[in-house]
């Protein structure tokens, strides 16, 4: 969905109050576990959590204009998404959170290339992604980026 936000505040503001909740949670989730250097901010009509260009001043190789994207959150139409860059680029990282998340939770995984769907906002498994997002650090991600994504 977009929400043709211009900041993260009116972003949250536009969120459907019934989803509204589960998100905040979401996104204080994130940020409480966040490795330092990371910065919430508007990114493609979602909450984004990037690399700014002050410590990788190359930026994002699509668009080097813009910040290196790390993860995002969205209120999609369906569900609450989670797109996670760790998860889509080491297979490791992607094997322990399919294996954890099966013992975090009784429904099945909702699962993209880096999209983590949720479709029943109460079953968010918070604790799971914090722990997520405590797995790579900020030059952690610059270096897989480098190695795996950057051309």
């Amino acid at each position: 969905m977009k929400y043709n936000a211009k900041n993260v505040q009116e972003y949250l503001e536009k969120i459907p109050e019934e989803r509204k909740p589960a998100f905040l949670k979401l996104r204080e989730t994130i940020l409480n576990n966040l490795p330092e250097g990371f910065e919430e901010t508007l990114s493609y009509d979602m909450l984004g959590y990037v690399v700014p260009h002050t410590l990788y001043p190359d930026g994002y190789h699509v668009s080097p204009d813009l910040p290196l994207p790390f993860v995002n959150i969205a209120s999609q139409k369906n569900y609450i998404a989670l797109y996670h860059m760790g998860v889509y680029t080491k297979p490791e990282l992607l094997s322990w959170f399919e294996k954890e998340y099966a013992q975090h939770c009784s429904t099945k995984l909702d699962m993209g290339k880096s999209c983590i769907r949720f479709r029943k906002p109460d079953q968010i498994p918070f604790e799971l992604i914090g722990e997520l997002m405590r797995k790579i650090s900020i030059q952690g991600w610059i270096q897989t980026y480098e190695k795996h994504i950057k051309r």
